[in-house]
């Protein structure tokens, strides 16, 4: 049998029983649901969000050429530059591909001027936020979703942007960056801007886990079976930014972060806060980082402490916390001498992020809500894949619902209603 014949009548038989009505249903009634794409509903052509009754913005994704938009180079992008599979956890999936043109980087998005102020815009004091992606991954470890323009205003390879604007990140789901590579990870900032003394921003939890990676061009079961859910609670009260994979947040540490690429700038913010709490300058100690990229997550009680080694001279410990294991040297006999405190691990999810998140004064200063790539200076290729849906919700989601928005699909996947 022809294979597109196949899949045609594979999808044909998986739609009996209404399954795309049952599977956004349960997605739509999940409480607190501020948008959701399937990349079936369509409005005017353009791929409309279910959304609560009480939202009035234009929340449809449009095609846009980011480098076009900001270096005025290349061509436009259009729908037809994200193909359709015609199938997946709710009926449809996009491509994002690896484009081989410098000038092309296209990007579904809701223009910030559209969304300024919906439900999608999570921001400022007191604002949690969830979000879940279904995905299938070819490759790459960049950005899937979320609002999070990185900025034009760095100096790259690409050149100077005609159109130069700072960093106005918010909130998205990425592909694991630098933290783990090909993971399920969440990216927040407070700012918009950079963190803990670094250009970029780095307050992220990522997952041990990661997304199965196919084949470019895999043969269409190997896809079906390969849909992954990847999403994120921020609790605003708990402080807490949590990564899932496949309904799943396990406790995920990485040790020695001084030395890990991504999580040594969180480190570095740990140390500068701990040095500036002992009274002088201390060796080591920037006099001059900013007391509001520090990393100090809550260190009052401790949840085990292990004595490495004891002798006449000093008492060696390692006092694990709910956030951070810090080794701690304390000398014997000799009064008024600070104990020694080195970070030796630090938990990458949850994530402590004790901070509201970045809450633009305009429209003008805010970014859009982007799926498939970020507008920012450099012209990587980014997350590859397809994506099957996107769904935010304005508050932290429990774990059990989670788990449930993941399991959504698992039993197959399902054709064009």
């Amino acid at each position: 049998m022809n294979k597109s014949v196949f899949w045609l009548l594979a999808g044909m038989s998986l739609l009996q029983g209404g399954d795309y009505e049952n599977r956004v249903s349960q997605v739509r009634k999940t409480r607190g649901l501020a948008a959701f794409w399937d990349f079936v509903q369509t409005s005017d052509g353009l791929f409309a969000a279910h959304v609560p009754k009480a939202e009035r913005h234009d929340l449809r994704l449009r095609a846009a050429n980011y480098v076009l938009d900001y270096w005025g180079v290349g061509r436009a992008a259009t729908y037809a530059d994200f193909p359709r599979l015609g199938r997946g956890p709710f009926g449809e999936g996009i491509e994002i591909r690896a484009e081989r043109e410098a000038d092309f980087r296209p990007v579904l998005l809701v223009p910030r001027k559209e969304m300024h102020d919906s439900g999608i815009d999570a921001k400022g004091p007191g604002r949690s936020v969830s979000m879940v992606a279904w995905v299938v991954r070819t490759g790459g470890n960049h950005a899937i979703a979320g609002i999070w323009h990185e900025g034009t205003d760095l100096k790259t390879a690409a050149g100077e942007a005609r159109r130069v604007e700072a960093g106005r990140r918010q909130y998205a789901i990425f592909a694991g960056l630098a933290g783990n590579s090909g993971a399920s990870a969440v990216h927040v900032s407070e700012n918009g801007g950079a963190s803990f003394g670094d250009r970029y921003a780095r307050n992220m939890a990522v997952t041990a886990e990661v997304i199965p990676q196919v084949a470019p061009g895999a043969p269409g079961a190997e896809i079906d079976r390969n849909w992954t859910a990847v999403g994120f609670t921020f609790d605003n009260a708990k402080n807490t930014v949590t990564a899932y994979w496949n309904g799943q947040a396990n406790e995920y540490w990485i040790e020695n972060p001084q030395k890990h690429p991504f999580y040594q700038w969180a480190a570095r913010g740990w140390t500068q806060a701990d040095l500036r709490r002992q009274p002088g300058l201390q060796e080591g100690e920037d006099a001059a980082f900013p007391v509001d990229q520090f990393y100090a997550p809550p260190e009052r009680r401790a949840r085990k402490l292990t004595v490495l080694s004891e002798n006449a001279a000093e008492r060696v410990e390692l006092v694990e916390y709910e956030f951070t294991r810090v080794r701690v040297t304390r000398a014997k006999g000799r009064q008024g001498k600070a104990a020694q405190r080195q970070l030796v691990a630090l938990k990458a999810n949850p994530f402590w992020f004790g901070h509201d998140l970045y809450r633009p004064r305009s429209a003008d200063e805010g970014g859009p809500f982007t799926v498939g790539r970020v507008i920012h200076s450099s012209r990587n290729v980014g997350f590859t894949g397809w994506i099957g849906g996107v769904a935010v919700f304005d508050r932290s989601l429990p774990a059990r619902e989670m788990k449930r928005l993941a399991e959504i699909g698992r039993s197959g996947v399902i054709g064009h209603p």
